[in-house]
């Protein structure tokens, strides 16, 4: 069931439901999730089930301001207390040291959570609805701090940018929150705050250069401190894969396939910036935009289209080696790797 997230009784509504315990499909400005109460193990193991998630694999907390911090983290160090200032709300997830006890199967068992403060206000209507005092029956329960919520979509596939991608991905029972397409369109840059210095787990919407300008330290790459570095969302090697096989191929290698496959080319789709023809009416070609953000913003519906149209193969020109589109790039490679 899809209800408009604009409107406080559908935001009442999943409140409810949240705080009693069920699972929401969730907008928020970075992709749609797939919400519960990241303190109840019971409603988090429903998202394991409903995606077919390894239940080791740690699941990103949303909180609705940075009071929330408190409630999942023993400590905050100046330099993640910087980025909280500068970039939430926003698609920034910090890796912090976890309070014994609490979101345990969340964060599948690690000493280390993942939280984050959403932009979206659909989201942050939900999260302040899901926080607000009292255990009235109306309510649905005792206040939920946190929601644990990944990416609304079968485990390793395409993440949803719309409610309906949700609802296609995870069937009508679900109770789904529409809040529009999502505005950053991939998900949240990740680092990693409990080593005594910021490490990019997962490049975003936020680059290395504006984490160093807001906490005055450069990023490692987790390849840069490989001990003890904690699991987290979306980085398996391959990960964000439509059904269609993903090969990155530059612009050269791209138009000469296209003419060796010539007029007999057919279920095959190509994303790509520069121009290319092909003489087959069945090849679907997009053009990718210039712009790294809003390639972000389009790419994972691209993708989802390509699977709807039944092709069988998407050619992807991949994207400049720049700062502005790591994050871009890093979810081809993982694409291209399944």
């Amino acid at each position: 069931m899809v209800l408009d997230g604009s409107l406080p009784a559908s935001v009442a509504s999943a409140a409810q439901a949240l705080r009693s315990g069920a699972l929401v499909g969730l907008p928020t400005e970075t992709v749609y999730g797939l919400a519960a109460d990241a303190s109840s193990d019971a409603a988090v193991a429903q998202i394991f089930a409903a995606k077919g998630r390894p239940s080791d694999h740690p699941l990103i907390v949303h909180v609705a301001d940075a009071s929330g911090i408190a409630h999942f983290a023993r400590e905050v160090p100046a330099f993640a207390q910087a980025l909280v200032d500068a970039f939430w709300p926003g698609p920034l997830t910090l890796i912090l040291s976890r309070l014994e006890g609490v979101a345990t199967a969340a964060t599948g068992g690690q000493d280390s959570v993942g939280l984050r403060c959403p932009a979206h206000p659909v989201a942050h209507a939900v999260l302040q609805a899901c926080a607000a005092p009292g255990d009235a029956p109306d309510l649905g329960g005792p206040p939920v701090w946190g929601l644990a919520a990944p990416s609304a979509n079968r485990f390793g596939r395409v993440s949803p940018t719309t409610a309906l991608h949700v609802q296609e991905e995870l069937g009508q029972g679900l109770l789904v929150l529409d809040g529009g397409p999502c505005g950053v369109g991939i998900e949240s840059t990740i680092v990693d705050c409990t080593r005594g210095v910021p490490v990019l787990l997962r490049p975003g919407a936020i680059t290395r250069a504006q984490i160093a300008a807001a906490c005055g330290i450069e990023p490692l790459s987790k390849e840069e401190l490989p001990a003890l570095t904690p699991r987290a969302s979306g980085t398996l090697e391959a990960h964000y894969a439509p059904s269609a096989k993903v090969r990155l191929m530059d612009a050269k290698a791209l138009q000469t396939a296209l003419d060796l496959l010539g007029a007999d080319a057919a279920h095959l789709a190509v994303y790509a910036r520069a121009p290319l023809r092909s003489p087959s009416s069945q090849v679907l070609i997009r053009r990718m935009p210039d712009d790294a953000q809003a390639t972000a913003r389009q790419l994972f519906a691209v993708l989802r289209s390509f699977d709807d149209a039944g092709v069988r193969l998407i050619w992807v020109e991949p994207p400049p080696d720049t700062p502005a589109w790591e994050g871009v790039r890093d979810r081809l490679q993982r694409a291209a790797a399944a």
